[in-house]
């Protein structure tokens, strides 16, 4: 059965996450993605481990896990570009390309007659997706972007993290680069409308995709908060601010969440609790009421949770149909029965390694699903294969391309 997107070749030129990450989502789908990577060093975070994959002596291989994350399905081929040669490569290999994704800084690209202009003139076809930090065009356009920096840059670290009247107060990241793998997905939204733009005219485009752009848009409802009302939203540690009680509270044995998103949820978490009277109480009997209450409100929900265990009150709480859950780490998040049934561990057969963990796709698609087809390549792994087959060049070419340390 052929992937949903197997008619297409895509050319990855990003490095890190932001730009692997969608080009991981678009091979999933069933893209031939070709990844070009530096000759002997490769995408960097190849390099960034400890962990890195163990062999079944457990001993370490060259494959960073934070690689490995973001690259499965893709064909490795090195190319040095910044050789005469290799631009011809990659240009030859984009002019046989459905996308390109790269995230160089503003017009780095340019120099080596491979930025969107010099390619489109190539193939008009071309959907060329720019990934970075502030975007083509702005006063901070030419400036470098991580995701540590624009979280705190675009505002998501003004609402995580303890309320300034608690202790531990202060900004806190978030604790994945959430804002790459969020550019990550609209990256891939954005290369998906322009192939069906390109469906109906035949042109192809260029995509604008900026990290700060991204998380201003995701501040979302937080974002509608200030600019309906001209204040900005303070940190509120694991509370909501437009929904009570929406936070973790304490138990005999830890911690548990509760989200409560209406009225009749709070009825019924009441009972359960042993306190009918908090939903008759003014103070509390509508949302409203309870987000103008919430310092009265919280403080006799933490005194009541303490008294159960977290198996407790989910399961005392599921019953009733009240929203929540324990709040896992990592190893039982993988040992959830709902996350093992769902299949969201899988195994890929490795070079190295005889086997990688990856984590699977949530995409299902009934029809054309996602297929895992190879794990992550090591460096330069398939660059043989795709210049014979993409560019038709012989053995002896290829190994005077290496001779002249172009590949």
């Amino acid at each position: 059965m052929s992937g949903a997107l197997s008619h297409l070749r895509v050319l990855d030129l990003s490095r890190v996450l932001a730009g692997p990450w969608a080009g991981q989502i678009l091979a999933d789908l069933g893209a031939e993605v070709i990844k070009v990577e530096r000759p002997g060093v490769g995408d960097d975070t190849r390099h960034w481990g400890p962990p890195f994959l163990q062999d079944a002596a457990g001993e370490d291989t060259s494959e960073a896990a934070y690689y490995l994350s973001a690259n499965r399905n893709k064909q490795s081929v090195t190319i040095d570009f910044t050789q005469p040669r290799g631009q011809q490569l990659v240009r030859e290999l984009a002019a046989k390309s459905d996308v390109l994704i790269e995230n160089f800084k503003v017009g780095g690209l340019a120099a080596y007659g491979l930025d969107y202009a010099s390619l489109k003139a190539l193939n008009p076809r071309l959907i060329y997706c720019s990934i970075t930090g502030f975007g083509q065009t702005g006063p901070y356009a030419k400036r470098a972007g991580y995701d540590f920096m624009i979280q705190g840059l675009g505002g998501l670290m003004s609402l995580t993290g303890r309320a300034d009247d608690q202790p531990g107060a202060g900004p806190v990241k978030v604790g994945v680069a959430l804002t790459d793998i969020l550019t990550g997905l609209y990256s891939t939204s954005a290369i998906l409308a322009a192939l069906a733009s390109r469906g109906e005219t035949g042109k192809g485009q260029h995509i604008d995709m900026a990290l700060l752009d991204v998380q201003v848009a995701c501040l979302a409802n937080q974002a509608m908060n200030y600019l309906a009302t001209g204040m900005a939203p303070k940190r509120l540690g694991n509370a909501h601010p437009n929904i009570v009680p929406y936070q973790d509270f304490p138990t005999a044995d830890g911690d548990f969440i509760l989200t409560v998103g209406n009225d009749r949820q709070f009825k019924k978490f009441c009972e359960v609790a042993g306190k009918p009277e908090w939903a008759d109480d003014s103070r509390f009997a509508t949302n409203q009421a309870r987000v103008a209450h919430r310092t009265e409100l919280i403080p006799l929900i933490r005194q009541v949770t303490v008294f159960k265990t977290t198996a407790q009150w989910v399961g005392d709480l599921e019953q009733a149909g009240v929203p929540c859950g324990p709040v896992n780490d990592i190893e039982q998040v993988f040992a959830d029965p709902q996350v093992m049934a769902r299949q969201l561990q899988i195994e890929l057969p490795h070079a190295l390694a005889g086997s990688v963990p990856q984590v699977a796709s949530p995409i299902r698609l009934s029809e054309t699903p996602v297929q895992y087809r190879n794990a992550p390549p090591l460096l330069g792994e398939h660059t043989d294969q795709v210049l014979q087959r993409w560019l038709g060049l012989s053995h002896a070419e290829i190994a005077q391309l290496r001779d002249g340390a172009v590949l």
